[in-house]
Order: C-alpha cells, then sequence, then structure tokens
C-alpha cells in the first residue's frame, strides 16, 4: 500500500491467523481474517482476490492447507476506518480485572462492552467451561481457548489444555462442549 501498488486498500486492517500445533510447533493455519479498510464501489470478492496472494506469501511453507478457511472483510464494506469509524472508551484491560499473570487472556476490556463483544462475553463463557471441566472432574486444571472473528458466527477455533491433569482426552473435550453449547455469540448471550 505504501509502495502504491495497494492504492485502493486503506491505512486501517486488522488481521487474525488460527494455528493448529502439534507437538508444541505450529503444523498449519486453520484459519485467516483480514479485515482491511478499502476504497468505496470494491466488492468483498474484490478484495479477497487482492489480498490473498499477499496473505499466502507472508506465511510459512505449509501453513495454508485445503482445509484453511478465510474470512476477508467478513463484515462487509470496510470503507471508512482509524478513528472516524472505530473509536470509543474500552475501559481496564482483561487482565486487571481476572487472574494477573496466572492465566492467559486476550487483552480486550470486560468494561465498556455490551454483551455481543466476545472479548467479554466469550470470555465469560471460557471460564464457565474451564471450570466445568474441573468441577466435572475431567481435569484437575483447565484452561479453554476460544478464538473469534467480527462478522463470523462460529469460534474460529476452541482449545482445551488441562495442563497434564486430564482425565478425558482434551480432543473430546473440544467436541463435547462444542456440542453441548453453543458458543456463537448470540448462544453465549442466551
Amino acid at each position: 500500500r505504501h509502495a502504491g501498488v495497494l492504492d485502493m486498500l486503506g491505512p486501517d486492517s486488522k488481521s487474525q491467523v488460527s494455528l493448529q500445533y502439534k507437538d508444541g510447533q505450529p503444523a498449519y493455519a486453520t484459519s485467516v481474517v483480514l479485515s482491511t479498510q478499502h476504497k468505496d464501489g470494491l466488492y468483498q470478492s474484490d478484495i479477497e482476490e487482492i489480498v490473498r496472494p499477499y496473505i499466502e506469501q507472508c506465511l510459512p511453507e505449509g501453513w495454508i492447507t485445503k482445509d484453511t478457511e478465510f474470512y476477508v472483510n467478513p463484515t462487509g464494506r470496510f470503507v471508512i476506518g482509524g478513528p472516524v469509524g472505530d473509536c470509543g472508551l474500552t475501559g481496564r484491560k482483561i487482565i486487571v480485572d481476572t487472574y494477573g499473570g496466572a492465566a492467559p487472556h486476550g487483552g480486550g476490556a470486560f468494561s465498556g462492552k455490551d454483551c455481543t463483544k466476545v472479548d467479554r462475553s466469550a470470555a465469560y463463557a471460557a471460564r464457565y467451561l474451564a471450570k466445568n471441566v474441573v468441577a466435572a472432574g475431567c481435569a484437575e486444571k483447565c484452561t479453554i481457548q476460544l478464538s473469534y472473528a467480527i462478522g463470523v458466527s462460529k469460534p474460529l477455533s476452541v482449545y482445551v489444555n488441562t495442563h497434564g491433569t486430564g482425565v478425558v482426552c482434551e480432543d473430546k473435550l473440544v467436541k463435547l462442549l462444542t456440542e453441548l453449547v453453543d458458543l456463537s455469540p448470540r448462544g453465549i448471550r442466551t
């Protein structure tokens, strides 16, 4: 964009790459999300066609598979960006209101957010699920990670880590939890 090659894109953008790990190492991307500001008149399909080669070029060889899901501007048009398009007060960071450094967190904030914002509602849901995994005797310790993309109703990934204390296989817990609980933003709220 700075070189003028992609002058149809604006300066505001956000990206997220969700990875599948094997033996503690990233193995491949399960999903790639890119929201990028663009000039008026471009369609979502145009944006994906423009940016996808750059995404594939940036990621290590083998990380993009036939199953990797791409979400480019999943909410649609992104013509107005920067502080004009996205401003407001978010409150204190989640780490202040939860466990300090004892548990991983995604940043974000609880205060200043309504329940449709997953950095609040999904953080509560992940904690609820982890507490119930422990309460059910499936593990002595549990961390649950939920990953979302704006405009996509289902989580991009659900990750369970029982820190070596699990009585039930972590993959089985993921399957059970996602079958029992609707982890869409709407499902979490209801």
